[in-house]
């Protein structure tokens, strides 16, 4: 199955601001159903999306798991600790390495070593070089940034593995090659490095997975026992803790010496200071010899991604030079080298036709140059550039802030000419933002209707109390804040039903306003004629009751003298 990459989205805490592809260097950002995702095979990992995610829906590969199953295998697991460990936790290192021992690991070593190393290399690299421009491989963001995006520079790239997985070569030759290692640090783009060289570096954790672990172990660093046993493994480094500072490799580098003192050292960090260094540069034609420390963190690896700390940089480099010891006799020959080949792998560019980017514009209603406000709401920087990405599939008509807010005024333009109630909005001006045809059709005049016709706006600014004899309602509505209702407002000879609700607060009032006079006078004629009828019925029911009323006396009278009759008869019988 395929790893995971380093950097993912949590669809549903995506909130569609765009403010990752805006602040992604490389654009490394696809929209898909209005949750944003990485594309893999572009993500360099520096995990700025991260770092600036309102909603927290970028996060970082846990792979803490990972290393639990390297405890299972048997295999003695030791730690690469970078070197800006000192910076951000306040403890001493013999308390660090007490709580990664109290984790599992079978010992804590520092990636300062495998710095060291690079630094040897790179001097002797140098040394032995006539001319030419030269870029620290140490930074794995910087690396994939320039194989991708810079391929013309990838040449350049110093053939010598990062400071980390040199380490780990260091520390299989010195501790076993059986051992298994894992680095920490604040870094993302180290899980790459971990993912294309396994028998290197085993795993890559952050700080951030690093302190989510302690928490989960219930570990109290500040308070936790430890003995003469916590010490660095195989020894303590030098120097090469300098290198989580911006300019701190060239420090170390001159450290080791030039022979001829011909190399010009320069410190770049930041993708955008690197891009923007490399600009207007044929590095064929280089007829000295420079080198460029390259780090893809602004101020180096003290801002990266997952430092976890809220100290103050200022403070992170002074612990960190405090920590540093420097070596009388740096030795010219390094212990192990770890050759590696930066070869370019550049993103693919596609052309687009003009005839495709025109139809792409028109389908977010850009029908002139006038139309491409390059306001970079959408993520990118102009509208032909998010074109160029909606027509590759890497974003969706719905990122154009203009366009949607287009549609949404013709559907509402739409929904009020089509209502046959009239609408109106009123500001806290007592002034009309928007009315609809019925409005002007039910409280113009034939004067008024012509005036307002000639101006290009309408009723748009014009007073409200100018126009319907209720305008305080408007205000009482504005004022409290309340919905107000009247049914049955009458106006000379007309009803009105008047429904005033709030759209915000004291600023702005809508009113849906229907003409129920029609509708009452009908039912005034309903129950007119209802009444007729009830009363004819009743002047029927009461002729009839007065009928059945004479009936009944006749009927009472015969039937008691036909009574009296038989008892007479039978009175004579008897005698």
């Amino acid at each position: 199955m395929e790893k995971q990459n380093p950097v993912y989205t949590l669809k549903n805490e995506c909130n569609d601001c765009y403010k990752c592809i805006r602040e992604c260097h490389v654009k490394s950002i696809r929209m898909q159903g209005g949750s944003a995702s990485v594309i893999n095979e572009k993500c360099i990992a520096c995990g700025h999306c991260v770092t600036i995610c309102p909603a927290g829906a970028k996060r970082v590969r846990n792979d803490i798991d990972v290393v639990k199953t390297l405890f299972l295998t048997g295999k003695r697991v030791f730690v690469s600790l970078a070197p800006s460990w000192a910076g951000v936790y306040n403890i001493t290192k013999e308390k660090m390495i007490a709580v990664l021992k109290n984790l599992g690991f079978a010992g804590v070593s520092e990636t300062a070593l495998g710095a060291q190393e690079v630094s040897i290399q790179t001097a002797k690299m140098l040394n032995s070089a006539e001319k030419g421009l030269f870029i620290s491989s140490a930074c794995p963001v910087v690396d994939d940034y320039i194989r991708l995006y810079k391929p013309d520079f990838a040449k350049c790239i110093t053939p010598i593995a990062s400071p980390a997985l040199t380490h780990c070569k260091l520390m299989k030759k010195m501790l076993g090659e059986d051992i298994k290692v894992v680095f920490i640090g604040p870094c993302i783009a180290k899980k790459n490095e971990a993912d294309a060289h396994p028998d290197l570096m085993s795993a890559a954790l952050t700080f951030d997975e690093l302190n989510y672990w302690i928490k989960e172990e219930f570990i109290d660093i500040k308070n936790i026992p430890f003995n003469g046993n916590c010490k660095f493994e195989p020894e303590n480094s030098y120097e090469g803790a300098l290198y989580p500072l911006e300019g701190g490799m060239n420090e170390t580098i001159k450290q080791v010496g030039i022979d001829k003192d011909d190399v010009t050292f320069i410190a770049v960090s930041s993708l955008d200071s690197i891009d923007k260094s490399l600009q207007n540069i044929n590095p064929d034609k280089i007829e000295n010899k420079i080198f460029v420390e390259a780090l893809g963190c602004s101020g180096g690896c003290i801002n990266g991604p997952c430092l976890s700390s809220e100290k103050s940089r200022i403070l992170i480099t002074s612990d960190i030079y405090a920590n540093t010891q420097y070596r009388e006799n740096v030795p010219k020959e390094p212990r192990v080298v770890v050759e590696k080949e930066y070869l370019p792998m550049p993103v693919e560019k596609i052309e687009y036709s003009i005839e495709q980017i025109t139809k792409a514009l028109r389908k977010i209603s850009k029908h002139s140059e006038e139309d491409e406000l390059n306001c970079s709401g959408c993520g990118y920087a102009s509208c032909r550039e998010f074109v160029n990405a909606l027509i590759s599939g890497d974003a969706e008509p719905a990122q154009c802030v203009s366009y949607m807010r287009k549609i949404a005024v013709r559907k509402a333009a739409a929904m009020l000419r089509c209502m046959p109630s009239a609408v109106v909005i009123v500001d806290s001006n007592m002034e009309i933002v928007e009315a609809n045809d019925s409005f002007e059709h039910m409280f113009l005049s034939e004067e008024m209707y012509e005036i307002f016709a000639s101006r290009q706006d309408g009723l748009t600014g014009a007073s409200i109390d100018r126009i319907v004899p209720f305008s305080e309602l408007f205000k009482s509505a504005l004022e409290t804040g309340k919905d107000i209702h009247q049914e049955h407002y009458a106006i000379d000879d007309k009803l009105y039903d008047i429904s005033i609700f709030t759209i915000e607060d004291n600023e702005l009032v809508g009113a849906v306003i229907s003409d129920v006079t029609k509708s009452e006078m009908d039912r005034s004629k309903i129950a007119q004629k209802a009444r007729e009828v009830i009363t004819k019925n009743i002047a029927t029911v009461q002729e009839i009751a007065s009928l059945l009323g004479e009936h009944m006396v006749e009927t009472e009278l015969l039937l008691n003298s036909i009574a009296e009759g038989y008892e007479g008869a039978n009175k004579g019988d008897m005698k």
